[in-house]
């Protein structure tokens, strides 16, 4: 059986992790809603006949400034 202080310290490491794991998730969950976001900005952008100048096209490739503007919101 486990002592009270062994308990406490394994329920702390525990919650520890289970934070951690949550703020990855969290992460993980913005870049892809941001790469969605993105990508559907781009559609309706073509849809209504604008086509990205080849700076920002080459921007895309590279990492995309946009996602910088996406990622502040």
């Amino acid at each position: 059986m486990y002592e009270t202080s062994d308990l406490h310290k394994r329920v702390a490491r525990y919650e520890a992790a289970l934070d951690e794991l949550r703020a990855a998730h969290q992460d993980v969950r913005n870049v892809l809603v941001d790469q969605v976001l993105y990508e559907r900005w781009q559609q309706i952008g073509i849809e209504l006949g604008f086509a990205a100048p080849a700076t920002a096209q080459g921007a895309d490739e590279q990492g995309r400034p946009m996602s910088e503007a996406w990622a502040g919101r």
